[in-house]
């Protein structure tokens, strides 16, 4: 396996690691797993994720907690939440390294998507 940068659980309660999810972020993908009897775990390879934005709430930021959100190009897991964890700046500044490191490693870039009122709206303000 590779090389663990980061590993903690979801922290719903007063900020403490009181729940049966658990995120493991490695330097090529990012595994979700929960339950505790039946376990399922989500993997999501880094190069495929295209967004990530952190969310704090006021009560999040008292208890040191807070939630990254996930936008990538996985079709099973299209968007997702890496909810209630603590450190969250620093984990989403490393997970957002890793991300752009396995994009340059891979050599993918990243589209930007129009739709096609987009392209009519833009070509009418050059004219």
């Amino acid at each position: 396996m590779a090389d663990v940068l980061w590993t903690d659980r979801k922290r719903p309660i007063f900020g403490l690691p009181l729940s049966f999810t658990k995120y493991t972020l490695t330097e090529e993908k990012l595994l979700v797993s929960t339950g505790l009897l039946s376990v399922h775990e989500e993997e999501v390879r880094l190069y495929r994720i295209m967004d990530v934005t952190l969310h704090r709430s006021l009560l999040d930021r008292i208890f040191g907690v807070g939630t990254i959100h996930c936008c990538s190009a996985d079709q099973s897991t299209p968007e997702f939440d890496i909810r209630l964890v603590k450190d969250s700046a620093r984990v989403k500044d490393l997970l957002s390294d890793a991300v752009e490191k396995q994009r340059t490693l891979k050599r993918v870039s990243s589209r930007e998507f129009m739709t096609a009122d987009d392209d009519f709206d833009a070509m009418d303000r050059m004219e």
